[in-house]
């Protein structure tokens, strides 16, 4: 993981294509032959039964379901004209999956910027995260490419990402450290108001 504060940048949009071709039956039938290979067998445990089906099903329709949106397009149709008021947005609820472990990782995020003059409603900007989480990717680069998104959409004057997740590939494996928490920040706009983004979006302010 990279240092909790991070500048983002254009090709925090560009690293990841957001539609890929997907073969259901191949998922499956790798998830079965996972679950063989580590000794379990569907065929001899009645509660492993339908276990490819169900797992392919989740990532598909919900954990990495963010991949089916491109998050300009969630900006975009609901831009309005307003004031240069900051806006800042708290406690949104986060569920990711690190690409690393394949484990998930939850908790809240926030998501602040200064506008110019444009704007969203907030239930775009929990939207926003929300598509940019549900997807194989560590927590460091949600906060980029929301922060990335909001800069090149709404021409703000900067945009501020906090994330504070608990990540379960800490928790239930490995350190096994519960309750360990970990916080990024990223920013976008001009250094001489970072101070201000971080302060007002990690509620300092």
């Amino acid at each position: 993981m990279r240092t909790p504060s991070s500048s983002a940048s254009s090709t925090s949009l560009e690293r990841y294509p957001n539609v890929m071709a997907v073969d259901r039956a191949a998922a499956e039938g790798a998830i079965l032959a996972f679950l063989q290979a580590i000794g379990r067998d569907p065929a001899d445990e009645p509660e492993l039964q339908g276990t490819p089906a169900r797992v392919t099903e989740a990532y598909l329709k919900d954990l990495c379901s963010g991949y089916e949106r491109d998050p300009a397009d969630v900006v975009r149709p609901h831009l309005i004209e307003g004031s240069t008021a900051i806006v800042s947005l708290r406690d949104i609820e986060v569920t990711t999956m690190c690409p690393h472990h394949l484990m998930p990782a939850s908790g809240l995020g926030a998501i602040a910027f200064r506008p110019r003059g444009k704007l969203v409603g907030l239930g775009v900007l929990a939207d926003l995260l929300d598509v940019l989480s549900r997807r194989l990717v560590l927590q460091e680069e949600i906060g980029e490419r929301v922060a990335a998104t909001l800069a090149a959409e709404l021409d703000a004057r900067w945009v501020a990402c906090h994330l504070a997740l608990t990540h379960s590939c800490m928790t239930a494996r490995g350190e096994r450290k519960h309750g360990a928490r970990a916080e990024t920040f990223a920013f976008v706009g001009d250094s001489s108001e970072r101070a201000e983004a971080l302060s007002v979006v990690a509620g300092r302010s």
